[in-house]
């Protein structure tokens, strides 16, 4: 006898709801790890609980074993709201946003990497975001990683021990089709143990412009971001993949008669997972 199209479909909702609330089961499971984690992470002191390195890490693993007809857009969005907001009650953050661009971008980036729980906050200018970042030490910032604005030199307020660093470039995942496919660098003062070294982030400053710069640059397998005038310099943010040789790449710069020329570390990030 042929099955009853309804008792099957009964079944297979039955299946799913109680799918469902295994999920929601180890979701709960999982709030209650996080409540060792913080007991166990008050010794440390304040700070982000943003682990780049670690997170990057989780979102790799992610994507190679992900396999099926669902897209793995919707597992990626999943994966970030939950460790944004478990991120979030471990220590509480709000991410500041320079909106000086393209608004809905940068707003559609950040609820996509960081859920509706996470406050967000607008400003008008990299150097605002910079600043709140200084103040809190727990929030981070979101700045376009190819800023067109006339705001200048602006990662120069990155330079010195105390200054905010570049601690992550968003997305994680690189694919072409990513629905939030423009990235962003996340700026921090809590610069911790678990950030990553995979890309090394450096201020470039030099007294005069060559067309050398972007080959020497491209023998060390530099790339050049941006570039502004500062002043009587030129300054540009450059990200170098490591192991990298700041000594050797100041020296060829020398060579090739250039002056008075300074390489300062803003950062670093884990380099992007291209799937």
């Amino acid at each position: 006898m042929q099955n009853d199209p309804n008792q099957v479909l009964s079944k297979i909702r039955e299946e799913i709801d109680d799918i469902d609330a295994k999920m929601h089961a180890l979701l709960i499971q999982r709030s209650k790890v996080i409540d060792v984690l913080i007991e166990a992470k008050k010794q440390q002191g304040g700070g982000s609980a943003f682990r780049p390195g670690r997170e990057a890490s989780m979102m790799r693993v992610l994507a190679q074993r992900h396999n099926g007809n669902l897209p793995i857009d919707t597992i990626e969005s999943i994966w970030r709201i939950i460790i944004a907001t478990f991120t979030f009650i471990q220590a509480p953050y709000n991410v500041h946003l320079d909106q000086s661009e393209d608004q809905d971008l940068i707003w559609d980036s950040a609820r996509f990497h960081f859920g509706f729980t996470v406050p967000l906050h607008k400003h008008s200018t990299a150097h605002h975001v910079i600043d709140a970042v200084t103040h809190n030490i727990s929030d981070l910032g979101m700045v376009p990683v190819y800023k067109l604005t006339l705001e200048g030199a602006w990662w120069l307020s990155l330079i010195g021990p105390d200054k905010p660093k570049i601690i992550a470039r968003l997305p994680f995942l690189n694919r072409p089709d990513h629905p939030t496919s423009k990235p962003y660098y996340v700026i921090s003062k809590s610069v911790s143990e678990a950030m990553s070294r995979e890309t090394v982030i450096c201020a470039l400053s030099i007294s005069q412009w060559s067309p050398e710069i972007e080959m020497i640059l491209n023998e060390f397998n530099c790339s050049l971001i941006t570039s502004s005038p500062h002043g009587d310099r030129l300054c540009s943010l450059i990200e170098l993949p490591q192991p990298y040789d700041g000594a050797q790449l100041l020296s060829v710069l020398q060579k090739h008669g250039l002056k008075d020329i300074s390489i300062q570390e803003i950062g670093s990030h884990p380099s992007p997972y291209s799937i």
